[in-house]
């Protein structure tokens, strides 16, 4: 069987912004979904609910919100455009508990006019938290868009601020 009719496994953890659908195949990890959000995907029907697949994933994410990893090492296997990927890429290089402009990041992918196709292919992503689009804000600092709801995009920034490291005062500061 190849990866793409791999059957997908899923399971449903908690999390302190409620429950989460965990999803993936032999390829990599799928879908991650806030099932309180305003945009849940729901298990298809060929789907099986199986954690055991699952674990280093699950591992990861309740560190993650206990505030202990701040990078995920997983395979990933989200499907999309080539731009899609590209996009997805560059939100894996935003540091944690920071934050960039959609136009700050369409520069970095080279493409210094597409904020708005790179505001797209951030929505679309289907593995929020571990590809963390909820970094991406808007150019006056107002958090804009997030396909679970602004209330989720808050309280991942909260967790992130609550346990990033604190940077030492610049001595122009002192």
């Amino acid at each position: 069987m190849d990866a793409s009719t791999e059957p997908v496994r899923y399971t449903v953890i908690d999390s302190p912004l409620g429950p989460v659908l965990v999803a993936g195949d032999a390829a990599g990890l799928r879908h991650i979904s806030f099932l309180a959000g305003t945009a849940a995907l729901q298990p298809g029907p060929e789907w099986t609910r199986d954690e055991a697949p699952l674990r280093e994933a699950l591992r990861q994410l309740c560190a993650y919100f206990a505030g202990a990893l701040r990078h995920f090492e997983l395979p990933l296997a989200p499907r999309g455009t080539e731009f899609q990927q590209r996009v997805w890429r560059a939100l894996r290089e935003i540091p944690y508990g920071e934050t960039t402009s959609y136009g700050e990041l369409a520069r970095s992918i080279g493409r210094p006019s597409a904020s708005r196709a790179v505001g797209a292919a951030n929505g679309r992503n289907p593995l929020p938290i571990v590809v963390p689009c909820h970094r991406v804000i808007g150019s006056t600092g107002r958090l804009t868009g997030f396909a679970g709801g602004l209330h989720l995009k808050e309280g991942l920034l909260a967790l992130e601020q609550a346990h990033a490291p604190q940077r030492p005062l610049q001595a122009a500061l002192l």
